[in-house]
């Protein structure tokens, strides 16, 4: 086991990491976009974005793409490379503010949490329609861990906590019980060369009927790449 430093809340310390493993030369079979916050109170990263949508996912769509092409080059017709980004069942709920993805208008931390959920659904969908349209080895697919015992909660209301405590023996999963579906998604051999899917509890599933729409795939996609300062690639895809 190697450990590389990367803050998610960061694009500079994103692509500092991305720079020191391409530096080693190592290929890449395995992704898990898996970093998160909950709940937080309205503040900004450093790039000034909204913290739920910086970090939860314009880090990871960051990260993913600049990690693609060493991706691509790991994977192969027999052994696809593997990305598996982790959303949550409050993605739901979430709506898509295209116009305000930064909740400016009106922050609410319920509603910026499940967006940005939300919207690491519709990139992991637009992701497979770019992979399969370039013919890639690779696959990309989303997952749901459960409601998991962890820190994720620590800006919760106390009554919560309360709650919480009182009952997350019954109800809450450990977290080598919420890590299942993420291992399941990278390492089975039935998710051998399958891609967009929607897993939870190892199953796949339906994930919200706004995550299926395509015009909101592409224009999410086009807009979070201007946000991190991206060119395009799939303005080159029909």
């Amino acid at each position: 086991v190697e450990f590389l430093y990367c803050d998610l809340a960061s694009m500079k310390s994103i692509r500092q990491f991305v720079q020191r493993f391409k530096a080693k030369n190592y290929p890449l079979h395995v992704l898990v976009n898996n970093a998160g916050v909950m709940l937080v109170p309205e503040r900004k990263t450093e790039d000034g974005f909204e913290e739920h949508f910086g970090l939860n996912y314009l880090g990871h769509f960051l990260l993913t793409n600049l990690l693609l092409d060493t991706l691509k080059q790991s994977g192969t017709h027999s052994h696809n490379a593997r990305i598996i980004t982790v959303s949550s069942a409050t993605h739901y709920v979430g709506k898509l503010h295209l116009n305000d993805l930064q909740s400016r208008c009106s922050y609410s931390p319920h509603g910026a949490y499940a967006q940005s959920k939300l919207a690491l659904v519709l990139f992991t969908y637009r992701l497979q329609h770019l992979l399969t349209a370039n013919g890639s080895h690779v696959t990309a697919n989303v997952v749901d861990p459960g409601v998991v015992n962890t820190e994720l909660y620590k800006h919760v209301c106390w009554v919560v906590k309360v709650v919480k405590w009182m009952t997350s023996w019954l109800f809450f999963k450990t977290p080598e019980e919420g890590a299942s579906t993420s291992i399941y998604a990278a390492v089975s051999p039935e998710m051998e060369g399958a891609g967009g899917c929607y897993l939870y509890n190892e199953e796949r599933t339906k994930s919200a009927d706004i995550a299926y729409d395509e015009e909101l795939q592409r224009r999410l996609w086009t807009e979070s790449c201007k946000m991190v300062g991206i060119f395009d690639e799939s303005s080159r895809v029909l």
